[in-house]
């Protein structure tokens, strides 16, 4: 999979506490247009969460942490899955890294590789 622009610095950023994570992104999915993405990290920017709306009712889930993982949830079934993975991929962390990635164009490559720490 690949991303339509080509340099990850330009991709808009936030970085929120785990407390008030869940209902940011939601309000950030509900803006999102169809076939752009969000990507969730930790602060280290080790583990990532990858949510893409693939149109109004159906989102895709891509898990790179301690699971590796790929799956489409219905919109209604958001929150629940987030939740889930909150817990399962940053279980101690208090700060996430929330990106914008913008358009996803299908394709053989791998997520933007961000900075590491």
């Amino acid at each position: 999979m690949r991303f339509a622009f080509g340099n990850t610095n330009r991709a808009s950023r936030t970085m929120l506490d785990v407390s008030a994570l869940i209902p940011a992104v939601q309000a950030k999915l509900d803006k999102l247009p169809s076939g752009h993405a969000l990507d969730l990290r930790t602060y280290k920017r080790n583990r990532s969460v990858i949510i893409l709306k693939e149109d109004e009712d159906s989102f895709l889930f891509l898990e790179n942490g301690f699971y590796r993982d790929r799956f489409s949830v219905p919109a209604d079934k958001v929150k629940k899955t987030l939740k889930k993975l909150l817990k399962k991929e940053f279980p101690r962390s208090r700060k996430v890294r929330v990106y914008d990635l913008g358009p996803w164009d299908e394709g053989p490559e791998e997520p933007p590789k961000l900075k590491t720490l």
